[in-house]
This record gives structure tokens, C-alpha cells and sequence, in this order.
């Protein structure tokens, strides 16, 4: 990441974590203290990528190939990275993302079969190798996590607990494996105490994270 003046935190987590409204949340605080912060989503983020995000959510695609899943999503990121969160960066401002490659890596590698060496080659040429500072990974296991997910389920959601278990493996073989990219969050404790684990971690991190770390002290602990 040395090349660009911004840091990039990307959030992620099995469905039902809770950590879009741990994103949404942190978004909010950076803004309202001032701080320059763009935040994207996946799928999605751009016209290409909402267009390409209707199709993944929709059940009427249900039977999708995985091949052809884990395409769409690199697609989408593809359009995302060179249209929004490159241009971000090297503008210096903080990029927060919900979801990235990592999703791809739990979701339709762990979970889907899709061997990971596949999706990490694809994955290099839809971002031209742009990594994460930081990652943000929200641990539930997958009982407590359908618990809370809403009855109208899209087409990722709906998968069952066998396979979000799978993924919520997935995710934790990734921390493993890059201890100093990812910290985890205890995603089942209140909504309260797993927003300080998150600004607790972006302040331990405030030395790997020259350009977040004295943003992220005028981010308020509470509210």
C-alpha cells in the first residue's frame, strides 16, 4: 500500500455478524469528526457493480453456477477498485469496505469447493493486487448469526447453516494465516461492546496505520 497517501480498512464477516452496522456506524463517526472517508460496498459501489449485484442477491439465479458466482463478484470489484477506491486513495482519504476479496476467498472457495489458487490468480487481475490494510473480521458462529438474519432472505443468505459454517471457516483460516492483515472481533457480544473491539483495534493498529491512527482519536468511543 505504500504507493498511495490513504489506508484502506475492509470489514468483513459470515451474514447475520452484524458488521454492516458496525460499518455503517464507523462511517458515520469518521465523517461527522471530519475525517476524508469513502466508503463502498460489494457487490455494488458503482452502476456496473449494482447492476451486477441485483443478479447475485436475486433467488430467481439460485441455481448459479459457484464458477460463475465467484465471476460476477470479481467483476464487480473489478469496476469498484479502478473506479472508486483507487482514485480514493491516492487522494489520501480513508477507504472503508464492506466486503472484499476475502468474501470471495470464505464464500466461494471454504464454502463453494472453488479452490482458492483459482480465485486468488482472478483475484489479483480484477485488483491489480490492491490489498487491504486492514481487515475487520466480525466471528460469529453460524447458529447465533441465523439467528439473527431477517426472515426474507436474498439468494447468499438462504444458503443454510452447513454452509455458512463453512464459511465462518473459511474466514478464520484467513486470520490465521495473516495475523498481522486481520483482526478479529467477537461479533456476538452487544452491539455496544463490539463497537469498542472495533475502534480498539483500529487503535492498535495505529502505528501500521500512520494516516487512520490520529483520525481515528477524534472518533468518539461512545455514540
Amino acid at each position: 500500500m505504500g504507493a498511495y497517501a490513504g489506508r484502506f480498512v475492509v470489514f468483513e464477516g459470515p451474514d447475520g455478524s452484524g458488521k454492516s452496522t458496525q460499518f455503517r456506524r464507523l462511517v458515520g463517526a469518521m465523517g461527522a469528526a471530519g475525517v476524508a472517508c469513502t466508503a463502498v460496498r460489494e457487490p455494488g459501489g458503482t452502476h456496473v457493480g449494482e447492476a451486477v449485484r441485483g443478479v447475485l442477491l436475486d433467488n430467481a439465479h439460485a441455481g448459479m453456477s459457484v464458477r460463475c458466482e465467484m465471476l460476477l463478484y470479481m467483476a464487480s470489484r473489478a469496476e469498484l477498485v479502478e473506479r472508486e477506491i483507487v482514485p480514493a486513495l491516492r487522494a489520501g482519504r480513508v477507504v472503508l469496505a464492506d466486503r472484499y476479496v476475502p468474501s470471495t476467498i470464505a464464500y466461494q472457495g471454504a464454502a463453494g469447493g472453488l479452490p482458492v489458487a483459482d480465485i486468488a490468480a482472478v483475484a489479483r487481475a480484477a485488483t491489480t493486487g490492491l490489498m487491504p490494510d486492514l481487515v475487520l473480521l466480525f466471528d460469529i458462529d453460524a447458529d447465533r448469526a441465523a439467528a439473527r438474519l431477517s426472515p426474507l432472505l436474498d439468494r447468499m443468505e438462504s444458503k443454510g447453516r452447513a454452509f455458512h459454517r463453512k464459511v465462518r471457516d473459511g474466514y478464520l483460516r484467513q486470520a490465521e494465516a495473516d495475523p498481522r492483515r486481520f483482526a478479529l472481533i467477537d461479533a456476538a457480544e452487544p452491539e455496544e461492546a463490539v463497537w469498542r473491539a472495533v475502534l480498539g483495534a483500529l487503535r492498535e493498529r495505529i502505528e501500521e496505520l500512520p494516516a487512520v491512527g490520529p483520525l481515528v482519536r477524534r472518533v468518539p468511543p461512545q455514540g
